[in-house]
C-alpha cells in the first residue's frame, strides 16, 4: 500500500528533449539533480540512478524519448516534442 501511495505522490515530470540521444549524466546535470557533471557521474557510480526501472551504472547511457529516469523520489520522463 505504501508503494502505491508513493507512486501517486511522485508522478513523472516530463523533460522535453531537443535531440536524442542525450547522455544520462548530462540529463542529471541539466535538470538540477546534480550540481556538476562530476557529481552526476558519482551518483550514477553509486547506483542511485535508475533508467526504466533498472539501476544504471553507465554514465554515458544514451537516453531516448520515453525513457524514465529516477533518482531518489525524483522521477523524470523524457519526451521529444511532436513534429510541428
Amino acid at each position: 500500500m505504501a508503494e502505491e501511495r508513493d507512486a501517486q505522490e511522485s508522478p513523472y515530470q516530463s523533460v522535453i528533449l531537443d535531440r536524442e540521444p542525450v547522455e544520462l549524466y548530462k540529463i542529471l546535470k541539466f535538470e538540477g539533480l546534480a550540481m556538476s557533471g562530476a557529481e552526476a557521474k558519482q551518483l550514477i557510480d553509486q547506483g542511485l540512478v535508475s533508467v526504466n526501472d533498472q539501476v544504471e551504472l553507465r554514465r554515458r547511457r544514451k537516453i531516448l524519448n520515453h525513457d524514465l529516469i529516477e533518482l531518489g523520489n525524483v522521477r523524470l520522463k523524457m519526451v521529444l516534442p511532436p513534429d510541428g
